[in-house]
């Protein structure tokens, strides 16, 4: 499992791309798509809706368990992924790829995300 060195991660498994014209992308990460199994539905927040770092924000449902959705920053959604919407699979399958969730234009983002080897050593235990 190799994770992007270009992207910044959450302790609650949520990667962020660097921001283009203030819009970041979000998604999860390999290892918590792989912790959740075969992911069936997602629930993203609609465009225009106002998230907050750290709080709820959608649920993710696998054919294991239902496991919230976290953002790691705060600010407004700009974007959803439909593929993923209508493909929930996408989330296994391409996770820092076709798999993102949202974008969201960052108001504020806290100090605690962490870098690729950060995060390498956080899930390492």
């Amino acid at each position: 499992m190799s994770n992007p060195q270009n992207l910044r991660y959450s302790k609650e498994h949520e990667w962020l791309s660097d921001a283009e014209d203030g819009v970041s992308t979000i998604g999860i990460t390999e290892h918590a798509a792989n912790a959740l199994g075969d992911v069936v539905f997602v629930q993203l927040p609609d465009v225009g809706d106002t998230v907050t770092a750290g709080e709820t924000c959608g649920e993710l449902e696998s054919t294991k368990s239902v496991s919230d959705l976290y953002c790691p920053v705060t600010g407004e959604v700009t974007a959803v992924n439909e593929d993923v919407v209508n493909d929930p699979s996408l989330v296994n399958s391409a996770p820092f790829e076709g798999g993102w969730l949202f974008k969201v234009r960052i108001t504020d983002e806290p100090s605690d995300l962490l870098t690729a080897a950060e995060y390498d050593a956080h899930i390492a235990g």
